[in-house]
């Protein structure tokens, strides 16, 4: 039988895609599929034939937008940038649209940092979801992730579950009073007070909670919230347009051995500094061909004539790229993150913010590449990180079994299908 369910998300295209493929997986079912978020996607969601709401903010409502990725990019203070200042102060507008956008819906289905999300479902009366992207957001004690805000914290958390639980408790007190804006929403609304920190407890459905993760990234430990349900990563990415391919890279990609790939993503992009005139300069010391891809913003253009065997693109599908690489280097975002262990190449990852610093700590201990700092990136630390994942037979060879263990998955069909499950 049909239903009819509406999707949330907020942030980067990396936000986005997951989205983008569960939604895609229940349409094809014959369920009426709409997407709520950012006015800058509708093209993106209507090109796919969904629904589409606009729900706040947009990027025009955050001012200088230089200032705005530099701040959400800062490494020890980028999240709660992000939480206090473009998620929490828009709580009002993001209950009216979803509220709208959600009237009549069978379920609606939720960002892990859009809390007027669950305030709008309570108030419509209709089941929720919950979804996450990173293990990062399960707040594990059995197994503690990298914190932007706290890095030197990790190795001691794993040494004790006890210290563990201990951080998580502090960091509930800590963050409480960030959450006023949601406990005044409830009140606006007639809503009883949140009967769980909305930025922990809070944001998992009673019904079934979504990791879109793979179990190769981070295994299932037992004080997940009991509706965890590890689905594996779900993929999209296609560009605006639909594309997947720009001109002339399968050109230069057929031209010669694997280049090395260098991207930041959709979001560390807009913050790149010197990452692409210092990754085309590693890629000539080491004699390697490379692909830039450097977004839409020219400023990201290394100065003066590329190297001999050195591409610069805006955008291609990492799922088409990715899997013709020799190495790749990027952010440790969480879609780049899939895409890259998907392809089963090595990585050197240089976090700059949010979950990033977990991811490229997954990645080493996982044996499948180096990390390297973001304020230590430069030509001469590139190449000798490059050089080491590329000498490396037995990383290439565990990188490439976890690609095909990655490829078997089927995230977006494993999510639907739990979704199905908790219709009404």
């Amino acid at each position: 039988m049909s239903a009819r369910i509406v999707f949330q998300s907020f942030g980067s295209l990396g936000d986005l895609h997951p989205t983008l493929a569960v939604a895609l997986e229940l349409k094809s079912r014959g369920h009426d599929v709409a997407v709520a978020t950012h006015e800058v996607y509708r093209a993106r969601v209507e090109r796919e034939q969904l629904g589409f709401h606009a729900v706040p903010p947009d990027l025009a409502d955050l001012g200088d937008l230089g200032e705005l990725f530099r701040r959400s990019m800062d490494g020890g203070k980028g999240s709660e940038f992000v939480l206090r200042e473009m998620v929490l102060p828009y709580s009002r507008g993001q209950f009216d649209a979803l509220v709208e956008a959600a009237r009549g819906a069978d379920l609606l289905v939720t960002h892990p940092i859009t809390y007027a999300a669950p305030v709008a479902a309570e108030f419509l009366k209709i089941r929720w979801a919950s979804t996450v992207l990173q293990p990062l957001t399960q707040f594990s004690a059995l197994d503690p992730s990298v914190f932007p805000q706290a890095p030197w914290a990790e190795p001691w958390l794993r040494r004790s579950h006890r210290l563990a639980r201990v951080f998580f408790a502090l960091g509930r007190l800590q963050t409480r009073s960030w959450m006023r804006p949601i406990d005044r929403l409830r009140a606006d609304v007639g809503l009883p007070p949140a009967p769980a920190h909305p930025g922990f407890e809070g944001m998992v459905s009673p019904w079934v909670h979504l990791c879109l993760f793979s179990r190769e990234l981070a295994e299932p430990q037992a004080d997940w919230p009991a509706t965890s349900l590890l689905t594996g990563f779900a993929f999209y990415d296609k560009d605006e347009d639909g594309s997947t391919m720009p001109p002339g890279l399968a050109e230069f990609l057929d031209a010669g051995p694997p280049p090395i790939v260098f991207t930041l993503g959709s979001s560390a992009v807009l913050t790149a500094g010197r990452f692409y005139e210092e990754s085309a300069e590693a890629a000539r010391r080491l004699g390697r061909r490379a692909v830039l891809l450097i977004g839409r913003d020219p400023r990201n253009l290394p100065r003066g004539k590329l190297p001999d065997g050195v591409g610069a693109f805006e955008y291609a599908a990492h799922s088409a790229l990715f899997p013709r690489a020799a190495a790749i280097v990027h952010h440790g975002g969480a879609g780049t993150t899939a895409q890259a262990m998907r392809a089963g190449r090595p990585m050197v990852v240089v976090p700059f913010a949010h979950d990033q610093p977990d991811h490229a700590a997954r990645i080493v201990r996982r044996g499948l590449g180096v990390a390297l700092a973001r304020k230590r990136y430069e030509a001469a630390s590139a190449q000798r990180a490059l050089s080491q994942v590329l000498d490396d037979r037995a990383m290439a060879e565990r990188a490439e079994a976890v690609g095909a263990r990655v490829r078997a998955e089927h995230g977006a069909r494993i999510a639907a299908d739990a979704l199905e499950a908790v219709l009404p």
